[in-house]
């Protein structure tokens, strides 16, 4: 493994749950590969644009055709599908708000996401165009979702990477954490052996 690339998306920054889930996981990970490059994406501390027309509509611009706005918007999009093209695994830390993924993530798939470059229409439906890895999502949860209805990440996520070819995706849940201390305690504990496992 030479390339990890680290995405959090917490707004208590490296202090949430979260994130210390995906630093554990980044521990475990770069004592087995010590000579792994590491590139950290905070994306709520430098937050993804939310997509607009002027946005989407660069992503349909020809590269030739381009104006100075749209060249900018398709460098960073392919800045940012670089990044994942050249990782071997990836590291993505979710908290649940509202019972939904941040909002500066779903920002972050829409300038993933680009006809042609990470994935392509076909006769049976789209492709991924990216090379399959390991993605461990590190789920941090005020309550109990997952397995239950309410859980709308879950199903989320693995479409989304699903789309662009990444099929290989753990989940790794920290839920209850709102529950009181006990709870909270087990649920990490829960977590830290989950990523033991995976990382063994």
């Amino acid at each position: 493994m030479k390339n990890i690339l680290v995405i959090t998306t917490s707004i208590f920054g490296q202090n949430g749950q979260s994130s210390q889930l995906v630093a554990k996981t980044l521990d475990k990970l770069t004592r087995q590969y010590p000579d792994a490059q590491v590139h950290l994406r905070d994306l709520a501390k430098n937050p993804v644009p939310h997509l607009d027309a002027e946005r989407f509509g660069a992503f349909l611009a020809a590269q030739d055709d381009a104006t100075a706005e749209q060249a900018e918007v398709l460098a960073y999009s392919n800045e940012l599908i670089a990044e994942l093209k050249q990782a071997d695994a990836v590291l993505l830390g979710v908290p649940m708000y509202n019972f939904g993924v941040p909002s500066v993530l779903k920002a972050y798939f829409d300038h993933i996401a680009r006809a042609g470059v990470t994935f392509r229409y076909t006769e049976n439906g789209p492709k991924g165009l990216l090379a399959d890895k390991p993605v461990y999502v590190l789920a941090a949860r005020g309550g109990i979702y997952a397995g239950t209805p309410n859980d709308s990440q879950t199903p989320f996520l693995r479409t989304i990477l699903g789309f662009f070819g990444l099929k290989s995706v753990e989940f790794i849940y920290a839920e209850g954490l709102n529950m009181g201390d006990d709870r909270k305690t087990e649920a990490l504990d829960q977590a830290d052996s989950h990523i033991d496992t995976l990382t063994a």
